[in-house]
């Protein structure tokens, strides 16, 4: 690395707060290899500002999945994301696409491939609505957790301005056990039209337990269709193409770990080698 790089250090609030040991760790080995600025944003607008005015810096994110997500779509919609390439330390509990990336997930392997490592292009997913997507697209999306799932009793909105009721709450949950956390719900089956470079993968005809989308070969991504079985189990539907388009009733989907909708129709299209991301050399 040429010791006149400069880095601009943004660091996400959540990772801050789930992990200060790890982002210590990698803010001193940054700044012990370049001329780092370290940016310390309280939410997701002073995140988009601190890239925004982030000069000839290169700008590095502290954080998980969510943070680099984050990053890539401010730098999308602005268009920056041919001439600005990320780097990315993974720090918190959801690290699956960072994983997925090549990221290393310890602090000091991270930082060290961020001075040390190349920057590789790679391909995005982009949606009809600029939405974009790093890794994974899951249609539909897992459904939302039942009541009480987070561990917070049904009707806890009651007690709200009520103290003798939270107190009678809180001392019921005290003397009780807690009852187990229900289980999400399994996904229903889905009716969607799924087409891949404008051919017919499977119409509403034909019900589907899931949709996934996934990076495939340089400029393409690969599509799997799940039919719902019936009797004997029913073998999925792959396609690989550069533009896919999803149609039927109101669904949402899951873009990386994000979830979007409900929508009647979303078309994604590959932008092949669209962003910069810097990997271990």
């Amino acid at each position: 690395m040429a010791t006149s790089d400069q880095l601009l250090v943004v660091i996400d609030p959540a990772a801050r707060h789930s992990d200060g040991e790890s982002v210590r760790i990698a803010k001193d080995v940054l700044s012990a290899g370049a001329a780092a600025k370290v940016c310390l944003p309280d939410g997701p607008e002073e995140f988009a500002r601190a890239l925004d005015r982030r000069g000839s810096r290169r700008p590095v994110v502290v954080g998980d999945d969510r943070a680099l997500l984050r990053a890539v779509t401010q730098l999308h919609r602005r268009r920056e994301l041919g001439t600005t390439s990320l780097s990315f330390v993974p720090v918190g509990a959801v690290l699956t696409l960072a994983r997925s990336l090549g990221v290393p997930t310890g602090a000091v392997a991270a930082a060290r491939a961020v001075l040390d490592g190349a920057v590789r292009r790679l391909d995005l997913l982009v949606d009809d609505s600029d939405g974009v997507v790093l890794g994974d697209l899951r249609i539909p999306s897992v459904p939302a957790a039942p009541p009480g799932y987070d561990g917070a009793p049904v009707g806890e909105e009651a007690a709200q301005g009520r103290p003798w009721l939270r107190m009678r709450q809180s001392l019921v949950r005290t003397l009780a056990p807690r009852p187990p956390r229900p289980a999400f719900p399994p996904a229903r089956p889905s009716r969607l039209r799924v087409e891949v470079d404008g051919l017919m993968l499977v119409d509403l005809d034909q019900p589907v337990a899931g949709v996934s989308v996934v990076p495939g070969d340089p400029g393409v991504a690969e599509v799997q269709v799940r039919p719902v079985s019936v009797g004997a189990e029913a073998a999925p539907l792959n396609a690989v193409g550069r533009r896919v388009t999803v149609s039927g009733a109101d669904f949402r989907y899951r873009a990386d770990s994000v979830v979007g909708g409900p929508v009647r129709t979303r078309t994604w299209v590959v932008r092949e080698a669209a962003w910069g991301l810097t990997l271990p050399g």
